[in-house]
Formats: C-alpha cells, sequence, structure tokens
C-alpha cells in the first residue's frame, strides 16, 4: 500500500468512525479480539501455525483502528510473534512499517527500536533507505549521550 492509498483509508475510516457515533453501531468488547496479535493473525494468517476458526468481523479497518491505538507492548508482541526473523511473516508491509512508526512515537528514545525499525525498513525496499538510515544516525546519537 502505497502512502496515498494509506492517506485514503485513514481518511475513509475516519469518516466512516465520525458515521458510527450514535453508538449502537459501535462494537463492543464482545465482538473483538482478545488481543492485537490475534487480531492480525485472523485476519493477515500465521506462517508458523494455522489460522484459528473466528466469527468475527475481519475488515482491515477494524484491524486498523485497533493498531493506531494500541500500545508499544502489544504492536511489538505482534511483529515478534507473526515476523519472528523480520524477513518472514504474512503481515504486509505496511502494516509493518506503520506499527514501527507507531512504536517509536510512543519509544522515541530507544536506539534497539530505532535499529529493529531501520532493519524492517531496508529490508522491504529502497523507498525508504534514507529514513532506515536516519534512525540508525539516530540510534547512533543516542548510546553515544
Amino acid at each position: 500500500m502505497t502512502g496515498v492509498e494509506l492517506r485514503r483509508t485513514l481518511m475513509k475510516i475516519g469518516e466512516e468512525a465520525r458515521g458510527l457515533s450514535g453508538g449502537s453501531r459501535r462494537r463492543t468488547l464482545q465482538n473483538m479480539h482478545s488481543t492485537l496479535t490475534e487480531h492480525a493473525r485472523c485476519l493477515y494468517g500465521d506462517e508458523y501455525r494455522p489460522t484459528p476458526e473466528c466469527d468475527l468481523d475481519h475488515q482491515e479497518r477494524y484491524f486498523l483502528e485497533e493498531l493506531t491505538f494500541a500500545d508499544a507492548g502489544s504492536i511489538l508482541a505482534m511483529l515478534r510473534e507473526l515476523c519472528p526473523h523480520v524477513v518472514d511473516g504474512r503481515l504486509p508491509v505496511w502494516v509493518r512499517n506503520l506499527s514501527y512508526r507507531l512504536v517509536l512515537l510512543q519509544r522515541p528514545d530507544e536506539p534497539a527500536l530505532m535499529r529493529e525499525a531501520a532493519e524492517n525498513l531496508w529490508l522491504h525496499g529502497p523507498d525508504w533507505d534514507d529514513i532506515a538510515a536516519d534512525l540508525t544516525r539516530r540510534a547512533d546519537a543516542l548510546e553515544a549521550g
């Protein structure tokens, strides 16, 4: 998914969310996955184990909403369980990139996370090499003190 496509998706989600403000159509805890990882596994699959049977509504917008407001620990747990070797897993590249961006916004001063995000960017296309290099430089600067 390109940046333009992601922007359109986020705008569409915002428009739909405003339409759901009545409350009756909002999802409740009873019809949500118990973890972000479980939600991602149901939606995108898992390279290492079967996707569980699930009767929940698997619309990508619900996953994106959950990802957007997830804490860094939940996002990292999803990435590490579904993509343990960075180059593997079935999470789309745009989900991985957004996930690392959200984690770094919550934990901006962790060099190890910056390097992990940079590695992901380098492995999934030259389009983000400059961002990956910047993350590496920032990590080096933080470690140098």
